[in-house]
């Protein structure tokens, strides 16, 4: 018996060994997470080798090339929006010299230019959102393109199933792109009768093949409706019953979503289109998919697709340096909050230069590790003099950011590293006090539902609430 112990941990240690090169090799961005690896490679046969397989191995890099090649070659044949961008319509002057460094970044990573004459509404109600986006679907006359991270087969999801099916029997052009990994309750019964009614449908990766599926990373986390090219619906909110209030497990959800006319739903469909490509393998370039757009809103916006594929880390370098350029004041709402270094040190310095830093975070969620989590940071924001809150009302899902007068922030992405550096994202940044007016009432809005975190207290907590916070902040993602 000794002997088959002994055989079974050299066995163990030999696996381990194999992948330490592979560790070395292909994790040399975060020093850090590879000596992590290395040591754990070293001292726990087995668990350290399975671990390695489904968080270590970086397939991101690799597949995110597949991803940047193939926006690339269908980049080129999308129609252009050169009419609709700021540079081309008005002087830039008249942004202030903020804006036009988040702009000048913006465009530099994303490819996205700020344009002119949106339309957008605030959406903060979970159910009025999925009530717009029925009556918009039901209004469709020619194409539909849905992009979710998650769609659930329950209630909410059948009855969109159902509308889009109605749709496409009536003749209306229907694309539906999920997450293979977010939607992995997505059953071949449930998605059969979407394949009869002639709805095209894709995957994204991960969770294509069986090799995917070891990785958890490259998630299309985006959520995205465009309607006949001219309306389009984008934000954190995905689809099903949880996100409408209906899960008693749950309770009430609170989420922020746009609704958007104008030229940034053209950079909205330009985003689907490179994304149904890499999928499906379909060019989207036909321009009655690009209608003219509607150029009579009042706000400037610049469309921010976020994610491994490009050259840049686009969602952090923006979120970096907007919050970095603040002046007066920052209000965030995430709903997970386990942030980079980086952002932990912009946010506190921020704060010790004067600006007046707010957080809105879950104090619930479907996963209570990350509220443990995310917690593990509140000591230095605190003693630096940010302002946090976990909202206590139901499930805080928003990710929205004002920073001073008029930069405002709605989108996907959640103030986590997988978010900001592994994720495919997408978010809207308007330009206009007006906006930021809705959303810092918002914010006031929901402190009310909220529970403000104290220094003093928060000092005076348990040494197991301590350890638990550490414990978990030790699964935060790192690449």
């Amino acid at each position: 018996m000794e002997d088959y112990l002994f055989y079974g941990l050299l066995l163990g240690y030999l696996l381990n060994l194999l992948f330490i090169p592979q560790a070395l090799l292909t994790r040399k961005r975060h020093p850090t997470a590879t000596v992590a690896w290395v040591l754990a490679l070293f001292v726990l046969p087995y668990i350290a080798t399975l671990l390695f397989l489904v968080f270590g191995i970086n397939r991101v890099q690799r597949r995110a090339v597949h991803k940047f090649q193939s926006t690339q070659q269908i980049a080129a044949r999308l129609p252009s929006l050169g009419p609709y961008e700021v540079g081309q319509t008005e002087n830039t002057n008249k942004f202030s010299e903020q804006q036009r460094r988040l702009i000048t970044l913006a465009t530099k990573v994303t490819g996205n230019e700020p344009t002119v004459g949106n339309s957008i509404e605030l959406l903060s109600d979970t159910n009025q959102t999925f009530g717009l986006i029925e009556q918009a679907i039901l209004s469709a006359k020619e194409s539909l393109h849905l992009e979710y991270y998650i769609w659930q087969p329950d209630r909410t999801g059948t009855k969109l199933r159902d509308l889009l099916i109605e749709k496409a029997n009536a003749g209306v052009k229907v694309r539906f792109l999920y997450d293979g990994f977010g939607s992995f309750n997505l059953s071949h019964k449930f998605l059969q009768p979407v394949y009869d009614s002639g709805i095209e449908i894709a995957a994204f990766l991960p969770g294509a093949t069986f090799r995917e599926r070891w990785s958890i990373n490259l998630r299309n986390h985006r959520k995205i409706v465009i309607v006949d090219g001219n309306v389009g619906f984008t934000g954190g909110m995905n689809i099903g019953d949880e996100y409408l209030g209906k899960n008693p497990h749950i309770g009430f959800w609170r989420d922020t979503h746009l609704k958007m006319t104008g030229p940034a739903v053209r950079q909205m469909q330009q985003t689907f289109a490179e994304d149904w490509f890499y999928a499906a393998g379909e060019e989207l370039t036909d321009e009655s998919l690009f209608p003219e757009p509607d150029t009579s809103g009042p706000y400037t916006a610049q469309v921010i697709p976020g994610g491994p594929d490009g050259q840049f880390d686009a969602m952090h370098s923006v979120m970096f340096e907007v919050i970095n350029d603040a002046r007066h004041q920052i209000t965030l709402a995430t709903s997970y909050f386990i942030p980079p270094p980086s952002m932990v040190t912009a946010l506190e310095s921020a704060a010790h230069r004067g600006v007046k830093v707010r957080l809105m975070l879950a104090g619930k969620a479907e996963y209570h590790a990350t509220v443990l989590a995310g917690r593990s940071y509140y000591g230095t924001l605190l003693k630096a003099g940010i302002e946090i809150y976990e909202y206590d009302k139901g499930l805080m899902h928003s990710k929205t950011l004002t920073v001073d007068d008029d930069i405002a922030f709605v989108g996907s992405p959640n103030f986590d590293s997988r978010s900001l550096l592994l994720n495919f994202e997408l978010g809207v940044f308007v330009f206009s006090s007006q906006f930021v007016e809705l959303l810092q009432q918002d914010f006031e809005r929901d402190r009310e539902a909220a529970i403000q975190i104290e220094k003093k207290s928060w000092a005076k907590r348990s040494v197991w609430s301590r350890l638990g916070e550490s414990v978990f902040r030790l699964f935060a993602p790192a690449w």
